[in-house]
């Protein structure tokens, strides 16, 4: 991030996840869940079982709200927009990139490895990519985004939900996210009242100062979804790449979908890739 054109807000101050007492049996689930990924991957830090002490001391006003939860130290977070905006200022001050907008491509129009083309051809386009990649599937989600001054929240608090994974992501400025809604469905119609109001009641209900908050964005969008809702990284012929399935994790494991990518490109083949059971193999 330092080498950006732009500062990009990042933080390392973990995610609290809570739930009320008639859903205890989903995060007793989701406890599992983690614990299964920190024995995969041991470098992690341990998630920590907490009190309503606990949670007092990492969220002062969420002491009261919630007598347990689960405490993710370490986790990152940083403004998805912000790192967008800074990443495209870097590539145009670079002399070395050129980029085309709207202007719609296919690996099949270019020939790479010959004369007047590209080297390689990395295709990342999401559902763009589904007329060669039959296997995709668009899981409809939503988000609203909201300007909350009487909200102080230090992390990313997720609320255990027994339909979807929710969360509450501070931003600078008093701004936060609240999200996401997972449907499966091809819809990229507005919002729905039903999404609407299970969300902003999720946030009330973690914290009374969202009833006052501003909506500044509702937002819809479908992620780019494979069979086992996992990403995958294939070579469909020499010299094109494709990236894709990267579901509703995208900002978070797109650092490790990057190394995979470069272990690819260099090698021929990926030893992380392989450490987590990913596609990731020319076919």
């Amino acid at each position: 991030l330092a080498s950006l054109a732009q500062p990009v807000f990042f933080q390392r101050e973990g995610t609290l996840v809570l739930w009320h007492r008639q859903d205890a049996a989903e995060a007793t689930r989701l406890a599992r869940v983690l614990a299964n990924t920190g024995a995969q991957v041991p470098e992690l830090a341990p998630m920590q079982p907490i009190d309503a002490r606990a949670i007092a001391a990492l969220e002062p006003s969420l002491g009261q709200r919630f007598a347990q939860g689960l405490f993710l130290p370490g986790e990152g977070q940083l403004d998805n927009r912000a790192l967008l905006a800074s990443l495209l200022a870097t590539l145009q001050a670079d002399a070395r990139v050129t980029l085309h907008w709207q202007s719609a491509r296919a690996p099949s129009d270019f020939s790479p490895g010959t004369a007047g083309q590209p080297d390689w051809v990395i295709d990342c386009r999401g559902l763009g990519a589904r007329p060669q990649w039959n296997a995709l599937r668009g899981v409809r989600g939503e988000v609203i985004r909201v300007h909350a001054p009487e909200v102080t929240l230090q992390r990313p608090t997720r609320l255990v939900h027994p339909r979807y994974p929710l969360y509450i992501a501070p931003k600078p400025g008093n701004l936060f996210v609240i999200g996401a809604t997972e449907i499966e469905s091809d819809d990229m119609s507005p919002a729905s009242v039903r999404s609407t109001l299970e969300l902003l009641s999720a946030a009330y209900a973690v914290h009374s100062g969202f009833a006052e908050a501003r909506i500044v964005e509702i937002a819809t969008q479908c992620r780019p979804t494979l069979p086992d809702n996992l990403p995958a990284i294939r070579q469909p012929q020499p010299r094109v790449m494709q990236i894709n399935g990267l579901y509703r994790h995208g900002f978070m494991i797109a650092p490790a979908m990057l190394d995979t990518a470069m272990e690819l490109l260099a090698q021929g083949h990926s030893a992380l890739a392989e450490s987590f059971g990913l596609e990731a193999a020319p076919r």
